[in-house]
């Protein structure tokens, strides 16, 4: 994904937190733990997240198959977001370029 392979990917584990947190370690990657439609919809309209990750004891399969659906069908809106999501790289990058010195 990082690459530009790949514009968006799905990962699983227990909880899908320590997925996150791996993801995001990830320079110029953007995942979030979603556990309800509404986070998930607007995790790639406000945020555009790249990744999802689902946790298998959290979400039952339904539930997990619905998020998918409503997180696969959703596009990064801009407007009022894309200063936030300007902001979020721009912090990434100052300490990527803090860490090279």
């Amino acid at each position: 994904m990082a690459e530009g392979k790949h514009e968006r990917g799905i990962l699983i584990c227990e909880t899908g937190i320590g997925m996150a947190i791996t993801a995001n370690k990830v320079s110029g990657i953007r995942a979030t733990v979603c556990h309800d439609p509404y986070s998930t919809d607007r995790s790639r309209k406000s945020n555009d997240c790249q990744i999802i990750p689902l946790g298998s004891r959290v979400v039952g399969e339904e539930l997990a198959k619905m998020l998918v659906d409503i997180w696969l069908g959703a596009d990064f809106q801009g407007g009022r977001s894309t200063s936030k999501v300007e902001r979020i790289k721009e912090i990434e990058q100052d300490f990527l370029n803090k860490e090279s010195h």
